[in-house]
Parts: structure tokens; sequence; C-alpha cells
């Protein structure tokens, strides 16, 4: 039996409270809202196709002192009208600006991460594959300004140099990870293709999502002519970051998971433009 019908007519006509709204007078909270959203977006492929990517979406506004609460349907509303508009720097200032006005808040912020697949070769029989990348695209709009931020792991090879040199026999190699957080203006940008492309090259290898026995040897071979250490994989993202016009700020942490000791080996750099210069970032924000 449909509940509504036992319900007298006045109680069923009668206007709901929005308790969010009450006026109160108490102190400013800086980010309030839903998160953990389990959402479908669509993003353009390396083929400049659109696919659909499953997100994991975090949004949060600032809240006045003078107001109870923020209206946490009204994050989900905007998300929604989004969801087949591809995710580019235009689509995530277009999406916080409405959600600005619409929770009527003036610092919003939306976090959205992703797997973003792009085919690898292998380098001899030239069989093709995804390999996934993670990747974490925030944006943050203060009044008017919308500042955007990229991150991205791109898995590599790496072999050490100290083994190899002091080894008779080989040398031992592991898998490393390089993270870059970019940050940019939503008219200045750098794509997820041309971010992993950069990275990828400073490890001592690629990785490969098929290898047979013969680009297993080329793979092992040519890691063995780049030996790096995390210092040496570090540096050379940098120095190639700081080549991009587009970025302004960047930070890049390399991890890696060393094959013969408990711990890992990690090193960070962390730089903001000034001017026409580079200068070393605190990294504290």
């Amino acid at each position: 039996m449909d509940i509504e019908k036992k319900l007298p007519v006045e109680e069923t006509a009668k206007p709901l409270p929005d308790v969010q709204a009450t006026k109160i007078n108490s102190i400013t909270i800086n980010r309030v809202g839903v998160s953990q959203i389990e959402f479908p977006l669509k993003i353009e492929d390396p083929k400049g196709e659109l696919t659909t990517v499953a997100c994991k979406i975090n949004m949060y506004g600032s809240l006045l002192r003078t107001i109870q609460g923020t209206n946490m349907s009204r994050f989900m509303e905007v998300l929604s009208e989004f969801r087949d508009v591809p995710l580019s720097p235009k689509m995530i200032n277009d999406f916080l600006t409405k959600l600005i006005k619409i929770v009527e808040s003036k610092d919003i912020y939306a976090e959205i991460e992703f797997d973003y697949f792009m085919d690898q070769t292998s380098p001899v029989k030239k069989l093709t594959a995804p390999l996934a990348y993670h990747v974490t695209w925030i944006g943050r709009l203060q009044h008017t300004f919308c500042h955007q931020t990229l991150k991205i792991v791109v898995p590599v090879t790496s072999l050490c140099p100290c083994s190899k040199k002091m080894s008779k026999y080989g040398a031992h190699n592991q898998r490393g990870y390089i993270t870059s957080t970019i940050h940019f203006d939503y008219n200045k940008h750098i794509s997820i293709p041309e971010l992993v492309n950069i990275i990828q090259e400073h490890g001592s290898c690629k990785l490969y999502p098929i290898l047979k026995r013969d680009d297993e040897k080329w793979v092992t071979e040519y890691a063995y002519r780049h030996p790096k250490f995390v210092e040496d994989m570090v540096r050379g993202v940098a120095l190639a970051l700081q080549e991009r016009k587009e970025i302004k700020k960047f930070r890049v942490k390399v991890e890696n998971h060393e094959s013969i000791h408990q711990h890992n080996a990690v090193a960070y750099i962390f730089r903001k433009r000034k001017g026409n210069t580079w200068i070393i970032d605190n990294g504290d924000d």
C-alpha cells in the first residue's frame, strides 16, 4: 500500500524545513561536502576518442560562520549535469563555476581519481596492450580564479648503478614509481599522454604489459645500459618539466620498491616558477 495515502493531506502538502540553512553565529568551516563518490565520467583517450572512466570523487566547499550546514545533494546534482562532458581544464572550470554558485560558497574544491589507459607496444615483437596510469585531477575555485593540479603515477624499471659497477655478474633492478604533480591555470595545460611520455623516459626502461622472450632480452639489456638511482630519475623528470611553459609549479617523487632491501628508496624535488626562473618550493602547501 502507498504510504502517502495514509498521511493526512495537510501533512503531505506542508513544506519541509531547510535545517541546513539555519542562521547561526559560530566559526567558518574550510571544507565540507561529500567524498568517495563512485561516478562515471568521459575523457578523451590518446586516439582522440571519448571513453568512460570509473572515478572516485571528493567535492568540498567552504561554509560561512553564519550558516549551520551545506546542502550535500547539490554537489551531486551539479556533478550529474557534467556526466557526458569530457574531462578537460575547461570542463573542470565550468563545473566548479556552477558548483560555487549552487552551494553558495566562496571556495570550492574537487578531486577526481581514475585510471587512464595508454597502449604500450613491446620493443621487438611489437605486441600492443593497455597500461594503466593512476591520475588525480584536482580543481579549486576561489571567487573567480580556477587553479588546477594534475597528479599522475608512472611505473618504470630502474637498475642500480652501484650494483652494476661493483658486481661481476649483472645488477639488481626493481620497479619504480614516479609521481608528478603539476600546477597550471585552466587555459594553459599539458595533456595526460604528454605527461606520461615525458616521465617514463627517465627510468632505466619503460614498462610493457606484454613481453615475449625477445622483448625481455631487449628490456633487460636496455635497462643495464641505462642504470639510474632515484636521484638521477627525479632530477631528469624535474628538468624536463621545467622546459614546459604550461607548468607553473610541480612536485616530483620517485620511489623504488627495492629488490634487495627491506626498505624503499625515495627522492623528491619541489619547484615553482618565479618570473623566468625556477626556485625551490618548500613543499608545505
